[in-house]
């Protein structure tokens, strides 16, 4: 695992520390925890983007500005994440519900190679940005608009959910050929004490350039 994975892993464990908190504060007042993906939604056997499937050329790097996933009525600003003093990364401002983060040390999404993007779950006031990242179906449409005036669109190939001593930092955060995008946030087993357990990530691939 290179040291992009490895700051980005340092970030979702400070993450992981802010999920649940609108549910645990609000106890029998929610009648559900986030959705969670179905075993549908996971990687069949082989590669992760399957032969024959459309993949569009990367683009050059340009910041992303905002995010829109039609298929959970996400429509958000986006914010840059540096480090933290112990060389984690920060996340997005707890307070703000519809804010989604990206690792500037890493890739931009729609260049080659990974780019990640994280939201908080929930907050004290109630469900943030990535609330619904876990009902996200395979073949969803994710864009994102960057500084350069370009939008990045990406088709998603799986939605998973690990427990964090499982969690695939290879699968993650590792380097692929093509433009690839992650979405990361909280999930997984959750307990009224401490939270989710846990993160989804769902995975996807550029297809298309605007």
């Amino acid at each position: 695992m290179d040291r992009t994975a490895l700051r980005a892993r340092a970030w979702l464990a400070g993450v992981a520390a802010l999920c649940g908190i609108w549910l645990v504060h609000n106890g029998a007042a929610v009648r559900t925890v986030a959705p969670q993906p179905s075993t549908a939604e996971a990687f069949a056997a082989g590669p992760e983007v399957r032969p024959g499937t459309r993949v569009a050329d990367p683009l050059r790097p340009s910041e992303p500005v905002r995010i829109r996933i039609p298929g959970i009525g996400v429509d958000a600003p986006m914010t840059g994440l540096g480090l933290t003093a112990d060389g984690g990364l920060d996340a997005p401002p707890a307070g703000n519900r519809n804010l989604a983060g990206w690792f500037e040390g890493g890739t931009p999404p729609g260049a080659k190679g990974t780019a990640i993007v994280a939201g908080h779950v929930d907050n004290a006031e109630g469900p943030s940005v990535f609330y619904g990242l876990g009902s996200l179906k395979k073949g969803a449409g994710v864009e994102i608009d960057r500084g350069d005036g370009s939008t990045a669109v990406f088709s998603v190939d799986a939605v998973e959910v690990y427990e964090n001593d499982e969690f695939p930092d290879k699968r993650v955060y590792g380097a692929t050929p093509h433009a690839s995008l992650r979405l990361i946030t909280c999930g997984g087993g959750f307990s009224r004490e401490t939270g989710y357990q846990g993160n989804v990530v769902a995975y996807a691939h550029l297809t298309e350039v605007r």
